[in-house]
């Protein structure tokens, strides 16, 4: 149990660590992007106003290989940016490595016309 802990405070501590120097305004939010076993959720985040602008998850996708659904999860949230007007954002990717699901959805958000 000890080390359950241990490693979730780390995981706090990393997730911290990267959100402290990331924020989001209304011209370039947030991209938030959240790994579950089973789905990879992202979120176009408005900081100064405390908003969520749009989201989207791969529950919403059709049946495939994770990492290739997260690639389409990036070009999915940036066509909803671009119906926003938003061309810029910045990756929080919390407290994960940047590979994998998370860098999968960063280049389907570059694809998608979003500039990170």
């Amino acid at each position: 149990m000890k080390r359950i802990l241990k490693k979730n405070l780390n995981r706090t501590l990393r997730k911290n660590r990267s959100r402290a120097r990331i924020f989001g305004t209304a011209e370039k939010p947030r991209l938030s992007v959240f790994r579950s076993n089973k789905y990879t959720y992202v979120q176009l985040i408005d900081d100064a106003n405390s908003r969520t602008m749009a989201a989207a998850s791969t529950k919403e996708i059709a049946k495939g290989k994770k990492v290739d659904l997260a690639k389409k999860l990036g070009t999915a949230i940036a066509e909803k940016a671009k119906k926003l007007g938003i061309k810029n954002a910045v990756l929080h990717r919390s407290s994960y490595a940047y590979h994998g699901r998370v860098k999968a959805v960063a280049d389907g958000a570059r694809e998608g016309g979003l500039k990170l």
